[in-house]
């Protein structure tokens, strides 16, 4: 199996490798289309701020290109942001896939949200075997709203939508490259999903 990891120069992505190699798997950073296209599974990560992400997506034409991706893609922690129909952070119009906004935490709570949550109602086959309020790590200061696309959910002030599933995307805010077992079950079930 082919697993592309997009390289856009955003971010947490050696540790998402080792993850994959943990799993038997040497996934490629590419920013080549032709060799995402041709991916089994792609991985869509990110760590830092949205607009300056967007500009190097659009510098390199992935904003058109990910969203037309046909095989399953796993956007992570500013990956699933961008996926989003908008995002707070720097009044950024993200990719469309999943049609919720991004908003910020309110300074009443501790921003960012650092380290571990649980996840609960989850749905999808992404979170096979995987039993409710498994914790998950996290660190970010915005959140995508509690949506009919959510397929689980974490409280920090309130509920929001820690993973999301639109037909073959799907995201998660927590990073499971770095929530140990139940972080690598998510990895695996991403593997195996059939494609849509």
């Amino acid at each position: 199996m082919k697993v592309v990891i997009i390289d856009y120069g955003a971010g947490n992505i050696k540790s998402i490798q080792f993850a994959f190699k943990r799993l038997g798997i040497d996934a490629v950073l590419s920013n080549n289309p032709d060799e995402i296209i041709a991916a089994d599974r792609v991985i869509f990560p990110g760590v830092g701020e949205a607009s300056s992400a967007l500009k190097m997506l659009q510098n390199s034409g992935l904003d058109t290109l990910i969203p037309t991706l046909k095989q399953p893609v796993l956007g992570i922690c500013l990956g699933m942001q961008l996926l989003c129909n908008y995002t707070e952070e720097g009044d950024t119009k993200g990719l469309g896939v999943f049609q919720v906004a991004v908003k910020r935490f309110p300074n009443t709570v501790k921003v960012p949200q650092m380290g571990w949550n649980t996840v609960s109602n989850l749905k999808s086959d992404l979170f096979k075997d995987i039993p409710e309020n498994s914790y998950m790590y996290l660190v970010h200061s915005y959140y995508a709203e509690h949506c009919d696309e959510a397929i689980a959910i974490t409280n920090y002030n309130g509920n929001y939508a820690s993973a999301l599933q639109h037909k073959n995307f799907y995201g998660v805010q927590f990073h499971p490259e770095k929530s140990s077992t139940a972080g690598e079950q998510v990895l695996r079930n991403f593997l195996n999903i059939k494609s849509y």
